[in-house]
C-alpha cells in the first residue's frame, strides 16, 4: 500500500515538469541550429556552383573574344608566303641557290615586304631546307646559311603545299608562329617560303590584364603563358614518343619540358578544377583553336567565389534565424493576411475584366480591318468592271450595227458591202477575244517551281519573236548585258514579259525621227537589273503614275487594251520581282525589271 503515494509523489513533482520544459526547449533549440546550419551550408553551396556558373559564361564570352583576335591575327599572314611566286627574282634565286647578289637582291625584297606586312621574319628555303635569303639578312641570328629541313613546316610544305608550326628559333631562340609554302615551278616544288609571326604582345596583353590564360598545343605543352614558370611545359608528363619526335623538331628550344604537376579536381566538357602545386584552385575554361589544334584556356582563381559565398552561407544562417524569430509573429499576422489575399482576389477580377475588354476591343479592331480590306477588294473590283465595261461596250455596239447592216445588205443583195460587215464582225469577236485572253493570262497562277533562267537566252529569244517588227520599222537595237547571269524565273513566261516591254517600246518609236532600243542587264545589290529604253515621246506625267493599272494606255482605240504592263507586272512580281517605269532625258522612256539572281 506504499507504493501508490510514492509514485504519484513522484509524477506530481514540480522537479519532472521543469524536465520536460527543459528537454522541449533543447529539442527545439536543436532543431533551430540544424535549421540554421542547414540554410548556411545551402547559400554557401549555392552561392559557390552559381558563382562558379557566371564564372564559366564570363569566361567562354572571353575566351571566344581572345580566339577571334589570335585567329584574325594569325590569318592576317597566311598569304604572306604565296605572295613570294609573284617575283621573278625569286625564282632565279632558287634556281641559282648561290648567286650572292641575288641573294643579297631577294633578302632586300624580303625585308620591305615585311616591314609592310609586320611579320617576325620572311625567308626562302631551297628543296633540300638551306636557308638562302632572309627579312632579317642583316641582324644577328638571322636563319640564311642554316639548314632546316628537320623542321615539321618544311616537311609538310613539300607533302601537301602549305604547313604550319609553333617553335623556337633555332638561330633567334626567339619563339614564334610559322607559316610555310611550297613554291612550284611547272608543277615541280622549287623550293618553301616561310612567315615567321610573334606572339609575345598577346602574352602581354593578359599580363596587363591580370589574366592567367595558357595557349596549349596539340601535346598538351604550353606555347604561350601569362606566367612564365607556366611557359614551355606540358599538363601532363609526355609519352616517349612524343619526346623522340620534340628532339627531332626541336620545336621548345632547351626547355626541360617539366611537367606542371596540377591534379585535376574536377572535368568538364569545356574545363575543369585543378589544383597547382602551391595548392590554389582554378576553375579552368578552354576553347578549341580548330585549325590548329590548340587549346586556348582561360585559368580564375576560386579563392574570390568562395570568399562570397561564405559571406552569403553566413547571410543565409542569419535569414534563417530572421524567420525562426518571425514565426512566432504568424499568429498575429492572420488577418493581414487575410485582408491581403482578398485584395489580391480584387486585383485579379479586375484584371480579368480588363482583358476581357481587350479581347473584346481587339475583336473590333479586326472586324475593322476586315470591313476595309473588303472595301478595298471592292474598289478593284469596281475599277475593273468599269475598265472592262468601256473596253467591251465599243466592240459590242459596233457589233450590233454591223451585224444589222450585214443583214439589210443580204436582203438587198449587195453580197459585197455585207461580206465586209462579216469581216468587220469577225475582226471585233477576235479583239473581245485578245481582251479576255489577257485576263485569263492576269488571273493565272502558275505552280511551276522557278529555276535559274539565262537572261541572254531569254533576251535572245524575245527577239526571235519580235525580229519582224524591229526589222521592218527599221528599229535600232543595242544590246550590253553581263555575262553569265542567272535569274530565279520561268522561261516562257520571262519571254512573255520581256516580248510585252519590248513590243510596247517599238510602239513607243514608232513615229520618232530616231528609232532606236536599247536593252542592259547588270548585277545590282544581289539582284539582276534588266534596263529597256528607247528614244520614243516621255510618257505624260498622269499616265506614269498610273501606268501598271488595268486598261491605262496611250495607244489610239482598237490598238492597246492597257494590260500588257499589268500583266508583264504581275509576271515581276510572281518571280519575286519588280518592275519600273521613268522618263529619261533629254527624251525617252526606259523599262526596269529587278529579279532575283539565281544561286
Amino acid at each position: 500500500m506504499t507504493d501508490l503515494p510514492i509514485r504519484i509523489g513522484l509524477e506530481g513533482h514540480p522537479d519532472a515538469a521543469m524536465v520536460r520544459g527543459r528537454a522541449g526547449w533543447l529539442l527545439r533549440g536543436l532543431l533551430a541550429v540544424a535549421l540554421v546550419g542547414a540554410a548556411a551550408w545551402l547559400g554557401y553551396a549555392v552561392a559557390f556552383s552559381r558563382g562558379l556558373d557566371q564564372r564559366h559564361a564570363a569566361a567562354q564570352q572571353r575566351l571566344a573574344v581572345e580566339a577571334a583576335q589570335l585567329d584574325g591575327y594569325l590569318s592576317r599572314f597566311e598569304y604572306l608566303p604565296s605572295l613570294l611566286e609573284t617575283s621573278a627574282d625569286v625564282f632565279r634565286l632558287l634556281g641559282t641557290p648561290d648567286d650572292r647578289a641575288l641573294q643579297q637582291s631577294v633578302s632586300l625584297y624580303l625585308k620591305s615586304i615585311n616591314l609592310l606586312a609586320g611579320a617576325d621574319n620572311l625567308y626562302v628555303l631551297t628543296v633540300d631546307g638551306d636557308a638562302i635569303a632572309a627579312a632579317d639578312f642583316d641582324q644577328p641570328g638571322t636563319p640564311v646559311g642554316s639548314n632546316l629541313s628537320y623542321r615539321p613546316y618544311m616537311r609538310q610544305a613539300l607533302a601537301t603545299g602549305r604547313g604550319a608550326f609553333f617553335g623556337i628559333g633555332i638561330t633567334s631562340a626567339r619563339a614564334g608562329y610559322y607559316l610555310s609554302y611550297a613554291i612550284k615551278h611547272d608543277g615541280r616544288t622549287i623550293g618553301v617560303a616561310v612567315v615567321k609571326v610573334n606572339l609575345d604582345a598577346f602574352e602581354r596583353e593578359w599580363r596587363n590584364r591580370g589574366a592567367d590564360m595558357l595557349l596549349v598545343d596539340a601535346r598538351g605543352v604550353t606555347i604561350l603563358a601569362s606566367r612564365d614558370e607556366w611557359r614551355f611545359r606540358p599538363l601532363t608528363p609526355l609519352a616517349v614518343d612524343a619526346l623522340e619526335e620534340i628532339a627531332t623538331s626541336k620545336p621548345y628550344g632547351s626547355s626541360s619540358l617539366a611537367p606542371l604537376g596540377w591534379t585535376v579536381m574536377e572535368r568538364a566538357d569545356r574545363g575543369g578544377r585543378v589544383a597547382t602545386e602551391r595548392g590554389a584552385v582554378y576553375s579552368i575554361d578552354e576553347r578549341p583553336l580548330h585549325e590548329r589544334q590548340w587549346q586556348l584556356m582561360l585559368l580564375d582563381d576560386e579563392a574570390p567565389i568562395r570568399r562570397v559565398a561564405y559571406v552569403i552561407g553566413a547571410l543565409s544562417g542569419l535569414a534563417c534565424i530572421a524567420a525562426l524569430l518571425l514565426l512566432g509573429l504568424l499568429a498575429q499576422r492572420r488577418s493581414e493576411i487575410r485582408q491581403r489575399l482578398a485584395s489580391q482576389a480584387a486585383l485579379q477580377a479586375a484584371n480579368d475584366r480588363l482583358e476581357i475588354r481587350v479581347q473584346e476591343r481587339t475583336a473590333e479592331l479586326r472586324a475593322a480591318q476586315d470591313e476595309l480590306v473588303h472595301a478595298g477588294k471592292l474598289a478593284v473590283l469596281g475599277q475593273m468592271s468599269a475598265g472592262m465595261v468601256h473596253e467591251i461596250n465599243q466592240p459590242l455596239a459596233a457589233l450590233q450595227t454591223a451585224s444589222d447592216n450585214a443583214v439589210q445588205f443580204v436582203d438587198r443583195g449587195m453580197i459585197g458591202e455585207a461580206r465586209g460587215n462579216l469581216v468587220r464582225i469577225g475582226e471585233l469577236v477576235r479583239r473581245l477575244a485578245r481582251l479576255t485572253g489577257q485576263l485569263r493570262v492576269f488571273a493565272y497562277k502558275s505552280n511551276a517551281p522557278l529555276e535559274a533562267v539565262a537572261v541572254e537566252q531569254a533576251v535572245a529569244e524575245t527577239l526571235k519573236i519580235l525580229g519582224a517588227r524591229v526589222k521592218d520599222g527599221g528599229v535600232d537595237i543595242s544590246i550590253d548585258l553581263a555575262p553569265d547571269l542567272h535569274v530565279r524565273a520561268e522561261q516562257i513566261r520571262l519571254e512573255q514579259l520581256l516580248c510585252n516591254i519590248v513590243a510596247n517600246a517599238l510602239d513607243a518609236v514608232e513615229g520618232a525621227a530616231q528609232k532606236s532600243i536599247s536593252i542592259s542587264a547588270e548585277r545590282e545589290e544581289g539582284q539582276c537589273r534588266i534596263a529597256i529604253g528607247n528614244s520614243g515621246p516621255a510618257i505624260a506625267d498622269d499616265v506614269l503614275q498610273r501606268m501598271f493599272e488595268p486598261f491605262v494606255t496611250t495607244k489610239p482605240a482598237g490598238k492597246g487594251l492597257g494590260l500588257g504592263l499589268v500583266i508583264a507586272n504581275h509576271i515581276a512580281r510572281s518571280f519575286g520581282g519588280e518592275l519600273r517605269a521613268r522618263n529619261c532625258e533629254p527624251m525617252g522612256a526606259e523599262f526596269v525589271l529587278l529579279l532575283p539572281l539565281a544561286a
